[in-house]
């Protein structure tokens, strides 16, 4: 296998894990927020959904970094 096939292969699965895990995530936008107030407060991630977090923003820069490097390493 050769790194232009491997790192297109990575640009595709990351890229569908992180498209899966954002929409995994909640987001406590309720129904008043829509018509403009929006009594929400600040809240910490705790548990799954902080590892929910974190694992999204790994496959997000493991996304971007296999874009990069397919751009900069020379494929034949």
């Amino acid at each position: 296998m050769q790194i232009g096939s491997f790192l297109q292969a990575t640009i595709l699965i990351s890229a569908i894990i992180t498209t899966l895990l954002i929409l995994l995530q909640q987001r406590g936008a309720s129904l008043g927020a829509g018509f403009g107030s929006s009594g929400e407060l600040y809240t910490t991630r705790r548990g799954l959904e902080k590892s929910l977090f974190i694992t999204t923003i790994v496959f997000a820069v493991i996304f971007v970094v296999s874009i990069l490097a397919l751009l900069i390493i020379p494929t034949e």
